[in-house]
């Protein structure tokens, strides 16, 4: 049963940080290419940062650039997602993605919340 669990969210204030963590179970985890995707309200969701199976390229949305990391630890079937510099517009659902074409998975989502 493929299953990918993220946790790491919550309330922080304008200028803090979060990591998100998403743990994976149920794939060959480091087949696949994970990304964090976040959708806020009324909004469509969209790409947040990517990463490569062996963890070598790494993709970001420009409004995140400089300030958020992508990792992944493969021996743990984890990826994770460091926001620095948080901003009120980086409140949304965030959610873990699993893809190697043609198999996408994706996890339930975690709230962060970016408020003062």
């Amino acid at each position: 049963q493929v299953q990918l669990v993220e946790s790491g969210g919550g309330l922080v204030q304008p200028g803090g940080s979060l990591r998100l963590s998403c743990a994976a179970s149920g794939f060959t985890f480091s087949n696949y290419i994970m990304s964090w995707h976040r959708q806020a309200p009324g909004k469509e969701r969209e790409l947040v940062a990517a990463i490569s199976p062996g963890g070598n390229t790494v993709n970001f949305a420009d409004s995140v650039k400089g300030r958020f990391t992508i990792s992944r630890d493969n021996a743990k079937n984890t990826v994770y997602l460091q926001m620095n510099s948080l901003k009120p517009e980086d409140t949304a659902v965030y959610y873990c993605s699993a893809r190697w074409a043609p198999k996408t998975y994706w996890g339930q989502g975690t709230q962060v919340s970016v408020s003062s």
